[in-house]
């Protein structure tokens, strides 16, 4: 309904409509019935009054010459029409009967009318008015006023009684779309002000009155989570009831608060009003009073931070109270309630004000005592496992009760302070840190990375972290008793640390560096020199026996712990390399880790002496597991050090090609001329010879042990010297016997074996076939006898015939039995020997190293390095001239690094030797080269 415009004054009379062209049925039945139009009020009044925007103006009255005209028109078409029958030609509503219309059915009254006035007819199909006219119906001024006035105030009652019904849970007595349409009118009408005033007049009282005091006698003398499940019941009833009250006047909501900057809207406006109960709402109970100056009361100073109502502040409680209960996994916690709690303080705006403040500061005394409690009394792994239980509990409790982003920022970050950055001397203690990683504690280690992460602390770890990686090496590279075990427990601990790394510091980089910077100080120690009788690191042998071990028996003599896992397979493949599973590429990653250990060593040379040793063994005596692995290796040194590093190493490879050359050319001619004309050669027909011819420089030297070689092949030998002198003009062949080893074919009670064995032991087994075929002997050969037949004394002698008689495989007998071997002992041929293989390996003695050996290769060493230290002296005094005793230590030292760490001793040592060969003198406290 729209009366009038916000305003204006009462509605003025509206002039009567046209007639309508259709008839009053037909205008009947297009008008729609307004449900909420007063019953009451004449027809006039709502038809043209309450809704004059359906009337359209008309002139007031009409002149009788116009009436007559149309009269006379429209009586000749009735009359023209035979078919349709007589019917009235005008209506007049203003005869006597229009007093009963105008109170009575008008619609029903017209057509009895006009029904009595028409005379019967055969066939009347338009019977009906064709035209309504109403004269002079009008209602007075003050009258109308009145009526206006009269529904806006009972509009005003229904919406206050709807309003009460809401508040009692009752359905209103008026229908909502009737309550719409009066607020509809009431804005409508200019009373949209007064309307929001009495709405929120209307709700407040209802709050403070009725809501805030069933809350108080409801919550009189219980805990503060029951008060805060009473407010919440009570703020789920408000929402149901402001449902309701914002439906019955959105038309206030939508056409006037919109605009209405100066007060909110209506759900804003009830929502602050349950906040300002709750929250803002004092009684006497609710006064913070204290007495002063003999009785003064005195009101505590405001606390923005802290509600100023009770009740708020046991809201507030409460739920902090519910938080405790969940962090000490209470029965009784109530997630729902401390769910819609949070929400409930979102929706009043006053969670960042008063919730988030006592919340912090509730949980940061927890914290703080959850730290007291465990920092003595638990250990390292101990306290991370609780440290990361509390993070992760406060992080899921955070995002499960919708608590605020910058709540949980703020939280976890006091957690971190009081956790970590305060307790860091606990968390980064080398003794504890060492302790797990003794254990390989990866979870804990990773939980410790984690926890240091958070702050920005974990680079500290890193200290911690190379103390134990330089401790625990130390330890390993100065253990002289398990010295074989050396390279292995060293790779063994560097896969613990890469392990660590990977799992636990997501392969952070900062830490894989401090590795390396621990096990290049621990390698290089001067305490790994003093630990050993030879008087130099053997960390660079070790690596070159491990490597031996390596490239002669492949993965096979490496244990499982020390193999790739399926997770270096998988990193593997994704980087593009051959992926571990294969035998190969797990050689060549050994390899490679064997490598890396080199890469620490300052002091190459020793590595380089025992290496090349180790080589020509593999070489000699085709011990290579795989000659791709050999090459491989061989690049990757020479990709390491250089080329001249790896000169000799080359030329070994071209001498054993160079040898199958030769040895094929040999045996062409042994089939040409050259065997024709030899009478050695039609001798030892039995005998294959295979020969290495080696250049003396590169290959390492070993010492001349004379040995009486068997008829058969030094027959050969003598060949093939004579061979080698006529097409090598002014070579000199010297024969090693040393790496020399021999198939020889064996007849035993069990049936016939071949042995591999060394020259040596092939030379002492061929005595025993003359041995039996002397009857005086009987087969039984004493030490010397053996001795003075081969030309071998001494140890060499020793160990020969423990090998043969001692050892796993005994071919011959020792007389009396015993592990070892005396100048008094006799040997036999052990005819009961048996074995289930056909080929038995019994040179294995040639590839073990003897002491002698082994300080004979050091004594090279440093010898080596000592013309070294005194060809760079010489190299910095020609260029500099002049040079104090320190400065040139210095450079020494920076020059000769790479070969191995020197002693300044040493250096002032082979200072004195230059002086004492002129190449130096010493002139006013500093040296002076001479040209």
């Amino acid at each position: 309904m729209h009366p009038t415009r916000p305003g204006d004054g009462p509605p003025p009379p509206s002039p009567p409509s046209p007639p309508s062209p259709t008839g009053l049925g037909g205008s009947a039945s297009r008008r729609r019935k307004r449900v909420d139009s007063s019953p009451s009020l004449p027809l006039a009044f709502s038809a043209s009054v309450l809704n004059p925007k359906r009337s359209r103006a008309q002139p007031e009255s009409t002149t009788e010459k116009e009436l007559d005209n149309s009269n006379t028109k429209e009586q000749a078409k009735m009359n023209s029409a035979k078919t349709l029958g007589k019917r009235p030609e005008v209506v007049d509503l203003t005869g006597p009967s229009s007093t009963q219309w105008g109170t009575g059915n008008t619609a029903t009254a017209a057509r009895k009318s006009m029904a009595a006035a028409a005379p019967p007819t055969a066939f009347q199909p338009h019977t009906g008015a064709r035209k309504l006219v109403i004269k002079n119906l009008r209602v007075p001024a003050p009258k109308r006023a009145e009526q206006v006035q009269s529904y806006y105030d009972k509009t005003s009652e229904d919406l206050e009684a709807a309003l009460s019904a809401v508040f009692a849970n009752e359905p209103p007595r008026v229908p909502l779309e009737r309550l719409y349409r009066g607020v509809e009118d009431l804005c409508t009408h200019g009373q949209a002000r007064q309307l929001y005033r009495r709405l929120q007049t209307q709700c407040e009282t209802h709050l403070q009155n009725t809501v805030l005091g069933n809350i108080r006698a409801q919550t009189l003398g219980v805990s503060d989570v029951e008060t805060l499940r009473t407010v919440h019941m009570q703020w789920l009833a408000w929402v149901q009831q402001s449902t309701l009250i914002r439906s019955m006047f959105s038309y206030l909501d939508r056409a006037y608060l919109v605009n209405e900057r100066s007060l909110p809207q209506i759900n804003d406006m009830l929502i602050a009003q349950f906040r300002r109960m709750v929250f803002d709402a004092k009684d006497d109970r609710d006064r913070g009073v204290e007495v002063v100056d003999g009785g003064n009361a005195a009101e505590d100073p405001p606390d923005p931070s802290r509600p100023s109502a009770l009740l708020g502040r046991k809201i507030l409680a409460g739920m902090c109270e519910l938080v405790d209960q969940d962090r000490r996994s209470d029965p009784v916690f109530d997630a729902a309630l401390l769910r819609n709690a949070v929400s409930m303080l979102h929706v009043f705006n006053v969670y960042g004000t008063f919730f988030e403040p006592l919340f912090l500061k509730e949980s940061l005394f927890f914290v703080l005592d959850f730290v007291q409690e465990r920092e003595t009394s638990a250990n390292l792994r101990q306290y991370i496992q609780a440290c990361e239980a509390l993070i992760v509990r406060e992080t899921v409790r955070c995002n499960a009760f919708n608590f605020d982003s910058s709540t949980k920022k703020q939280l976890l970050s006091s957690i971190e302070r009081a956790l970590i950055v305060d307790r860091g001397a606990k968390l980064l203690d080398t003794d504890s840190v060492a302790q797990l990683l003794d254990a390989s504690d990866v979870a804990s280690m990773k939980a410790l990375y984690a926890l240091l992460r958070l702050p920005g602390l974990h680079k500290r770890l890193r200290a911690p972290w190379e103390a134990y990686v330089e401790r625990t090496g130390l330890a390993i590279v100065t253990d002289a008793a398990r010295g074989d075990e050396m390279v292995v427990r060293l790779l063994l601990l560097r896969r613990t640390l890469d392990v660590m790394i990977r799992d636990a510091f997501g392969r952070d980089d900062f830490f894989t560096h401090g590795m390396r910077d621990a096990f290049g100080r621990f390698i290089n120690h001067r305490d790994v020199s003093k630990a050993w009788t030879t008087g130099a690191s053997k960390v660079g042998e070790m690596i070159a026996k491990h490597l031996d071990m390596l490239l002669r028996g492949g993965l096979k003599t490496l244990p499982p712990t020390l193999l790739s896992d399926n997770r270096d397979r998988i990193d593997a493949e994704r980087s593009g390399q051959a992926s571990t599973g294969d035998e190969d590429a797990e050689l060549d990653r050994q390899l490679d880790q064997g490598l890396e250990l080199f890469r620490f060593i300052q002091g190459k040379d020793v590595f380089e002496a025992f290496y090349k040793k180790d080589l020509a063994r593999r070489l000699l005596m085709g011990r290579s597991a795989s000659q791709d692995a050999e090459r491989n290796m061989l690049s990757k040194l020479k990709t390491e050090c250089g080329s001249s590093f790896t000169h000799n190493l080359e030329q070994m490879f071209r001498d054993q090609e160079l040898s199958r050359d030769e040895m094929a050319k040999y045996q062409q001619w042994l089939q040409g001329t050259g065997r024709a004309d030899s009478e050695e050669a039609s001798k030892s027909s039995s005998v294959d010879l295979q020969v290495s011819v080696l250049s003396a420089a590169a290959w390492p030297t070993y010492k001349e042990t004379a040995l009486n070689l068997p008829p058969e092949v030094l027959s050969q030998v003598n060949l093939f010297d004579k061979y080698y002198k006529t097409r090598h003009t002014g070579r000199l062949l010297m024969w090693t016997h040393t790496l020399g080893h021999c198939l020889v074919k064996a007849r035993f009670n069990r049936g016939v074996k071949e042995l591999m064995v060394s020259s040596f032991q092939a030379a002492i087994l061929m005595l025993f076939n003359q041995a039996e075929a002397d009857a005086d002997s009987n087969g039984v050969l004493s030490y010397e006898q053996i001795g003075e037949a081969t030309a071998l004394e001494g140890p060499d002698l020793a160990r020969t015939l423990q090998s043969l008689a001692c050892g796993k495989v005994r071919v011959l007998t020792k007389h009396p039995k015993g592990r070892d071997v005396g100048v008094n002992d006799t040997f036999t041929v052990n005819k009961a020997f048996t074995d289930p293989k056909f080929r038995i390996k019994i040179n294995q003695i040639q590839l073990k190293e003897t002491k002698e050996e082994n300080a004979a290769t050091y004594e090279r060493v440093s010898a080596d390095r000592q013309f070294e230290t005194q060809a760079a002296i010489v190299r910095i005094m020609k260029s500099r001239k002049t040079l104090a005793h320190a400065q040139l230590v210095a450079e020494v030292i920076s020059q000769t690094k790479s070969r191995g760490a020197l002693d300044p001793a040493d250096i002032k040592q082979n200072i004195e030797k230059l002086i004492e060969k002129d190449y130096l003198e010493r002139e006013d406290g500093k040296y002076v080269y001479l040209a």
